[in-house]
């Protein structure tokens, strides 16, 4: 019997007892104090009523007072709260975006939400009385479900990942929970199912694993995962007595390309690089981007070193082929460094830090090849580490020092000028010699920073100069490419002018002509604006940048020096006198000024004076020194 029959009899049965002692007792007591009938019957009426009026209370106290303390009043609240949370429960159960699903305890589905309909694509009618093995995969070996189930046995719920098929024949995920539920004698009642879709959360954690691994703009393997499979691939060579190979690709000049042209080009340059490099390899390859225009190729099989550098220079003939983007035709060179396993390293981390000593090197003898790893160059590499430490630190410990070289007028031997050169006073190594921190400098970018210091120094040092009576044409300060390729220089100039207060007259840019013919329309618009500043424009090392004679001419220039390689054979080297003679008739016919640098004997000058040169500098007519030393009054005689 329930409960609810129960409190019920119980409340019948106090009524009953209660009205029998009121009819027998109010009989007996009517029976004796009255022997009339009509009296009688009256008070018997009275007592009906009366009666009446008991049970109208009786049944108040019984539901405000008696109920309170049989314990039927809070049975009675509980069951109203009772159903309002059932009405709450029916609200979420509807709402709620999980899917539910309730099975009797024969398995049979009795009940669903809006949200089971959405997610399976089933409606209620289809479903209802089938059991949930209609939504099965197959995805699940049977041991899946024998351990649900014994779970469900064990513990009366069960939490965990299910692939299950929508009405579509689509596969898909869920996150499942199912929860047995009992009755009041504890007795199984029914199965609730609640899940939620997580095909997206599936997709993004696979997206994010793609993106954790590869590079998001070619979609190659990145570093990270380039360098886990060297390392499988070396773990695999070398149990199987084999050589791999790694190729380091440095695309040149590609800074260019973004400056000139903008970055969007060039992430579509990149994109294009890295499909026509991928067309050139086959199975047991791996090309990767490593970052920036950097990528890198894996040969998991490489007996011979002449294949890695036959698959180089596949590479290299590959990129001679234009790219075209947006109208533009685009030529791309690269550079190749090569190491091998296991004559280089044996692990992926050394064959890429040798690849990438051996990249250096391709890039130091001229780019647009390969070079191969030794191991003179990790030393070097080494080496180069130790020297971009200590530099940095000499900048920020004022280690560094101007020399001057005196530049001088062929015509009168007089000295006329002077070029700032930059040098490097370790306080262990003593003078280190520029050939040794420069080209690290360029590498590093600390050259940009130390060409806008030792144009400060030596506009502040012509300033003293002029103050003190010297009388000096010009001090030539060096530009790095680096640094003349930055938008900014022109800000930096007329700042340095201003702080020093020097006449811009006497300020001399020597920009090298491989720069200015790397990308000339930018090199013309830079030097046109340096020349709204009032300062001289020199092209230095003129001669070894394959200038356009077209494109030299619409230049804002006042001087051309000439390589002191082609000054080194004077006058006896008949190539180099001819050359020299170009130079000097070229210059002269554009109206500018002929400087030659790296004059070391008196022939040499006399040669140049001979050929009409104006201006000379070199050892014969003196070293780079610092300002204390120069003798402003050494005229040597020439000839």
């Amino acid at each position: 019997m329930s409960a609810t029959y129960r409190d019920a009899l119980r409340a019948a049965l106090l009524y009953l007892v209660l009205a029998v002692v009121w009819l027998q007792g109010i009989g007996y007591l009517l029976n004796s104090f009255f022997d009339s009938s009509d009296e009688l019957l009256r008070w018997q009426l009275i007592n009906g009523y009366a009666f009446v009026v008991f049970s109208a209370g009786l049944i108040f106290l019984a539901r405000a007072r008696l109920f309170e303390c049989l314990g039927i009043g809070a049975r009675l609240r509980e069951r109203q709260a009772d159903r309002e949370r059932l009405r709450q429960a029916a609200a979420v159960f509807d709402c709620t975006r999980e899917g539910v699903l309730v099975t009797d305890r024969q398995g049979l589905i009795v009940h669903v939400n809006r949200a089971f309909m959405e997610i399976t694509g089933y409606q209620r009618e289809e479903v209802i009385g089938q059991q949930p093995s209609l939504f099965k995969s197959g995805h699940h070996p049977p041991g899946f479900y024998q351990a649900m189930f014994a779970t469900l046995q064990a513990k009366d719920e069960w939490s965990g990942e299910i692939w299950n098929r929508r009405k579509s024949g689509e596969i898909y995920p869920q996150w499942q929970t199912i929860r047995v539920i009992r009755d009041e004698d504890g007795r199984l009642s029914h199965y609730v199912a609640v899940f939620s879709d997580i095909s997206a959360i599936k997709d993004s954690e696979h997206e994010l694993k793609h993106l954790a691994h590869h590079d998001p703009l070619t979609d190659l393997p990145n570093r990270l995962l380039f360098s886990d499979r060297a390392e499988q691939a070396l773990a695999s060579a070398q149990t199987h007595k084999r050589g791999c190979a790694l190729l380091m690709i440095d695309l040149d000049h590609f800074k260019l390309i973004n400056d000139s042209l903008g970055h969007n080009i060039g992430d579509r340059l990149l994109k294009s690089v890295a499909v026509r490099l991928q067309a050139l390899f086959g199975s047991g390859i791996t090309l990767a981007r490593l970052g920036g225009d950097e990528f890198a190729v894996l040969m998991e099989s490489c007996p011979q070193p002449a294949q890695a550098a036959a698959l180089a220079q596949r590479i290299l003939d590959a990129l001679k082929e234009p790219f075209c983007l947006d109208g533009h035709e685009l030529f791309i060179n690269a550079s190749l460094g090569i190491s091998l396993f296991p004559s280089d390293a044996l692990s992926a981390e050394q064959l890429l830090r040798n690849a990438d000593a051996a990249l250096f090197k391709a890039k130091s003898s001229g780019r647009n090849g390969y070079a191969l790893y030794t191991e003179e160059l990790t030393a070097h590499a080494q080496q180069r580490v130790e020297i971009a430490f200590e530099l940095r630190r000499a900048l920020e410990q004022q280690e560094l020092r101007v020399y001057y070289q005196p530049v001088h007028d062929l015509k009168t031997s007089r000295l006329i000028g002077v070029e700032a050169l930059v040098r490097w006073e370790h306080p262990q190594r003593g003078l280190v010699s520029p050939a040794e921190f420069i080209p690290i400098a360029e590498r590093t970018g600390m050259i940009s920073e130390i060409d806008a210091w030792v144009m400060q120094q030596a506009c502040r040092q012509m300033c003293q100069w002029q103050q003190a009576g010297v009388v000096l044409s010009f001090v030539a300060v060096n530009v790095s490419s680096r640094l003349f390729a930055r938008r900014e220089l022109y800000q930096q100039v007329a700042q340095v002018l201003h702080d020093t207060g020097l006449d811009p007259a006497y300020l001399e840019l020597e920009v090298t002509e491989s720069a200015v013919m790397d990308d000339p329309e930018v090199a013309l618009e830079q030097m046109h604006r340096l020349r709204e500043l009032g300062i001289r424009l020199a092209i230095d090392d003129f001669g070894t940048g394959y200038s356009s004679l077209l494109r030299l001419k619409r230049l804002p220039v006042q001087k051309l020096k000439i390589d002191q390689g082609f000054v080194a054979g004077l006058p006896w080297d008949e190539d180099d006198a001819a050359i020299v003679r170009v130079i000097i008739a070229l210059a002269r016919s554009m109206g500018m000024q002929v400087h030659a640098e790296g004059i070391e004997q008196a022939e040499q000058a006399a040669f140049l004076l001979e050929q009409a040169c104006d201006l000379g500098q070199g050892y014969w007519f003196g070293r780079p020194m610092p300002e204390a030393q120069i003798d402003w009054a050494r005229a040597p005689a020439i000839g």
